[in-house]
């Protein structure tokens, strides 16, 4: 290939890459510009503090599932009370529970994150309230968006009997007041165990926040979540 050649060769990329990266930004304002500018209504039952109080440093933890757990933890990580994200795999076996065996779809583990927070800060409902408003789509049965497969479905992995009861008295509020165009198909199981993701998975957004799947799927979750709730929003750096 001649000088020329090259040249022509090296435009066609160019223009190419230009044409992606157009896409890319457009299909981001476009979701930045769909966002729901109100939060869905806060749970009426939610977990009751303790007549004392917490302790001091007292946590509780939850584990939800509900699409890719980048954007999981790209989301959650930003909300005040919450003391530190650790995305996984719940619902399966702990041989199975890696990345390459749960893309095959055939362990039962869904991506899931771990979120321990300050409940003196931060309550269950509150954490619910975020992942069925900001999160995810729990209309949709074992997908979100062009992610397809039950390692991505929609999941509240409870720890505590008061946890299930918030949960399934929050579902049945939402479903009652119709406010998803399609009944909630969010699984209510117990939590068996949690794995913790390798460490790449770990703060992925935050380590590639180039990454075209980031910015079109996970920012403007983060986007959302500072307009939906800015009293719970916070910044996060590692």
């Amino acid at each position: 290939m001649n000088f020329y050649g090259l040249l022509i060769y090296a435009a066609r990329a160019f223009a190419v890459f230009a044409l992606i990266w157009l896409a890319l930004r457009l299909w981001r304002q476009f979701r930045m510009a769909t966002i729901r500018k109100e939060p869905i209504p806060a749970p009426i039952r939610d977990v009751v503090a303790p007549e004392a109080g917490y302790d001091a440093g007292e946590t509780e933890t939850a584990v939800l599932a509900g699409g890719c757990f980048w954007g999981a933890q790209s989301v959650f990580q930003r909300v005040k009370g919450v003391l530190k994200t650790t995305v996984g795999y719940s619902g399966g076996a702990e041989e199975t529970a890696n990345y390459r065996e749960v893309c095959g779809e055939g362990t039962g583990h869904a991506e899931a994150i771990e979120i321990v927070f300050d409940p003196s800060k931060v309550t269950y409902g509150t954490l619910l309230r975020i992942f069925f408003s900001v999160f995810h789509d729990p209309t949709q049965l074992n997908r979100q968006g062009a992610d397809i497969g039950t390692s991505y479905r929609s999941a509240i992995f409870y720890t505590t009997p008061e946890q299930q009861e918030v949960a399934a008295a929050y579902i049945a509020q939402l479903d009652a007041a119709h406010v998803f165009p399609q009944p909630i198909v969010t699984q209510l199981v117990p939590l068996v165990a949690f794995y913790r993701g390798e460490d790449y998975h770990q703060d992925y957004a935050m380590k590639n926040p180039h990454n075209p799947y980031i910015q079109v799927c996970d920012i403007p979750k983060i986007g959302a979540l500072e307009v939906q709730f800015p009293e719970l929003f916070t910044e996060y750096t590692r």
